[in-house]
C-alpha cells in the first residue's frame, strides 16, 4: 500500500475508534479494498473479494461498515438507476464520474477546474451548495475496441 493510502488507512481507523467502533481484521481488509481499488466496488463486490479470506463475513458487515463510513464522510456512495450502488473510498468527495454504459466501469477524470465551476455556479446562482454530482455516460476506450464492426 502506498504510503498516502497507509495514512488514509490510519485515519479511517482512528475515525472508525473514536465513533466507538470496533476494529475488526474483516473492516481492515474492507478498508484497505476500497482504499486501493481503482474500481468504483459495489458491495456485493466488496463482499465477494473478501470471502476468500474471510468465508463466514457477511454482505450485512460490508454493508453497515459502508454505511458508517459513509456518515462520516469517508467514503462516496454513487447511485445508479438499475444497478448497483458503487463506493468510491480513495476520493470520498463530489467529483465527476465516467461511465460506461457497456460495461458499467466507473472512472474519475482528472478535471482540475472542476471545484471553480461549482463555486462559481454557487456563486452566480446565491446557492450554498451542500452536495453535487456530475456523471458522464459513454463508451469506455475497452468496450469501443470489443464492439463488432458495424456493418
Amino acid at each position: 500500500m502506498e504510503p498516502a493510502a497507509e495514512q488514509r488507512l490510519e485515519h479511517l481507523l482512528n475515525t472508525l475508534r473514536e465513533q466507538g467502533c470496533r476494529i475488526t481484521p474483516q473492516r481492515i481488509a474492507l478498508l484497505r479494498l476500497l482504499l486501493q481499488s481503482e474500481e468504483h466496488l459495489s458491495a456485493t463486490q466488496i463482499h465477494e473479494r473478501l470471502l476468500e479470506k474471510f468465508p463466514t463475513m457477511s454482505l450485512a458487515t460490508v454493508y453497515k461498515t459502508l454505511s458508517l463510513l459513509k456518515e462520516m464522510g469517508e467514503v462516496l456512495e454513487l447511485g445508479f438507476s438499475g444497478a448497483e450502488t458503487r463506493y468510491d473510498g480513495q476520493s470520498p468527495h463530489p467529483h465527476p464520474h465516467l461511465i460506461c454504459v457497456q460495461c458499467r466501469k466507473v472512472l474519475d477524470p482528472d478535471v482540475p477546474a472542476f471545484d471553480a465551476l461549482a463555486q462559481d455556479i454557487a456563486a452566480r446562482s446565491g446557492f450554498h451548495i451542500v452536495s453535487h454530482r456530475l456523471d458522464f455516460f459513454g463508451i469506455c476506450p475497452t468496450c469501443q475496441t470489443d464492439a463488432p464492426p458495424a456493418a
